[in-house]
């Protein structure tokens, strides 16, 4: 099997018109919308999903095979986008990500609904990929940030409405409706991408890594099952069998590195380790992910408990830091786009996470509601000042023959660190939170094994019903549970930092990515050529037009003649003659 290089070119050349360019925007934000809202809709109706089908011992699975299978995809639609062209690849991913949301919606056995999430998940990898890239494909890095901070505020978008959405379903409707919520969205955005990503095709001209690919994937999936055995009660860390899956980590990826220094076209080429931009900006995301992804996942449980607010409700305690994300998001990208310096971002985002982490581990029983909003305003600013600032970077640091290949490494090695940091952290803070709540009911009088029931069962609802002093001391615990955990966290924010004070800055590329690649033209040369094609469109219109008067027998108006007429002879006194 082949992998491509050569593009398929029709008689006239792709043109990057700015009308074009906002069309295929609209496409690629309706596919952003359609994988990020699935998953904050999905993470609330989650308990009532695992209560009905009778899963509620696994429920880690439906969040490991989605992981699982997006980050496998992740290098493999970067890769092959870049050699087989991303239009079909991206309508493959809407198309995939849509069908198996119809069978999640109508799965009747858990395991039915993991694999169908598992397939949601190979479509959502694309997506994420994919719209980054394209954004890549079509504007010059030194433009492309005004771009990339609205992508960035879908997600942002997607974290506030999803829990609303999911709880709402929930409470008045049924758990299948967090799935068919998905099937008109993403029927527009199957329908939008087709009309509106006419991106020229590729011819393959070279062998597709297959064996980089399995080796990969065989990596990651060690990787994914290390992390989830580890943060598991009934493995742990200290297990045999968590250990067997980390030692696969290690020969799959040596054996990786093996294959792709002899690829022909690999899958992940070596030689990106060599470059200084890229190993900085992905080391940075990787860091990042160590760190944001543990106190996304973790705050929101505390919130929960502190407010004794439901799942659905309490999303909206989490509005301050899309708030900050967003805004910042936005701000960077245009900002970058004006002035084409980008370094000073990642410096400050990460020094406001950092500050937001110290913030987090001053939470007591007794934070008062505005202030978390507060943290978590700062923190989400400290993120949208990093998180699509090191994606522009990466991309601009590499050959645009590869630009699909670096979006997709950076954004492997941010859910790599995501897995690792949730895993660890999380089995920290579970461990803590397990011995803290115990001890609290066995205080108040309860026997060893109704402590360690209560403890298993404790939910926002059961909170509230217990005697004040008891709930208070349950807030404690969670509190005590949780702020060591940010301060683990505060040394890795620590070398992302260290890594964005080394980042070069250089030159953004005034070229998008197609025209350097040859496939396309754009500027002021585009606008020509569609004003000349429309011209000629005129003209064949106006001569068909004619053609058919004729042949009607119809009078037809002498064509227009290039001699002056009678007010512009000599003899009338024309001002272009006197």
């Amino acid at each position: 099997m082949t992998t491509s290089t050569t593009t398929t070119k029709g008689d006239a050349p792709f043109l990057l018109t700015k009308r074009r360019i906002w069309i295929i925007f609209g496409a690629l934000i309706s596919g952003m919308l359609l994988s990020s809202l699935d998953q904050t809709i999905v993470s609330t109706a989650m308990p009532t999903i695992v209560g009905e089908l009778g899963g509620v011992e696994h429920q880690a699975w439906i969040t490991t095979a989605y992981l699982l299978a997006t980050t496998i995809v992740m290098p493999i639609y970067g890769k092959f986008g870049d050699v087989l062209g991303r239009r079909n690849l991206f309508l493959a991913a809407i198309a995939i990500f849509t069908l198996a949301s119809i069978g999640c919606a109508f799965a009747d056995d858990f395991w039915m609904f993991v694999v169908f999430r598992a397939i949601q998940g190979l479509g959502g990898g694309g997506l994420m990929i994919l719209s980054q890239a394209i954004i890549a494909d079509i504007v010059p890095a030194s433009e492309r940030g005004k771009y990339l901070g609205p992508l960035g505020a879908v997600f942002g978008l997607s974290a506030i409405g999803g829990p609303l959405l999911g709880g709402f379903f929930v409470d008045h409707l049924t758990w299948q409706w967090a799935f068919y919520i998905n099937i008109p969205v993403g029927v527009a955005a199957f329908v939008i991408a087709w009309m509106a990503l006419t991106l020229p095709s590729k011819k393959a001209t070279k062998r597709i890594d297959v064996l980089g690919v399995v080796l990969l994937s065989a990596a990651t999936t060690c990787l994914i099952f290390f992390t989830e055995f580890g943060g598991q009660a009934d493995h742990g860390w200290g297990a045999g069998e968590t250990w067997v899956w980390g030692a696969g980590v290690l020969v799959a990826v040596g054996l990786f590195v093996v294959v792709e220094s002899r690829a022909e076209d690999p899958i992940i080429p070596l030689s990106f380790f060599r470059n200084k931009v890229f190993v900085l900006a992905t080391g940075i995301g990787f860091v990042l992910g160590i760190g944001m992804f543990s106190a996304i996942a973790f705050v929101p449980t505390f919130l929960q408990m502190s407010s004794g607010a439901s799942a659905a409700v309490s999303g909206l305690l989490l509005v301050p830091m899309m708030v900050g994300l967003i805004g910042t998001s936005i701000l960077s990208g245009n900002l970058i786009s004006k002035t084409g310096r980008y370094r000073v971002f990642p410096i400050v985002g990460t020094i406001l996470t950092g500050i937001a982490m110290l913030l987090f581990t001053t939470l007591t029983a007794d934070t008062p509601l505005w202030l978390i909003c507060v943290f978590l305003f700062v923190f989400g600013a400290g993120l949208g000042l990093i998180m699509q600032v090191v994606v522009l970077v990466v991309q601009n640091s590499v050959d645009a023959a590869n630009v699909g290949t670096a979006t997709s490494t950076n954004n492997y090695f941010r859910e790599v660190g995501a897995a690792l940091g949730v895993a660890v952290f999380g089995a920290m803070f579970t461990s803590r939170l397990t011995e803290n709540l115990t001890t609290v009911f066995r205080d108040a009088g309860a026997s060893a094994g109704d402590a360690a029931s209560a403890t298993a069962t404790l939910d926002p609802a059961t909170l509230n019903q217990l005697p004040e002093a008891i709930r208070r001391l349950v807030v404690e615990a969670y509190a005590d549970s949780l702020a060591p955990v940010f301060l683990y966290l505060v040394p890795f924010i620590a070398v992302a930092l260290v890594l964005a004070i080394f980042l070069p800055q250089i030159a953004l590329s005034d070229v998008a990515g197609m025209v350097a690649r040859g496939e396309a033209v754009s500027g002021a040369e585009a606008d020509e050529l569609e004003a000349a094609a429309r011209g000629r469109a005129t003209s064949v219109a106006s001569e068909s037009a004619t053609a058919g008067a004729v042949a009607s027998g119809a009078p037809v108006a002498p064509p227009a003649r290039d001699e002056p007429d009678a007010r512009s002879t000599p003899d009338s006194g024309s001002g272009a003659n006197r």
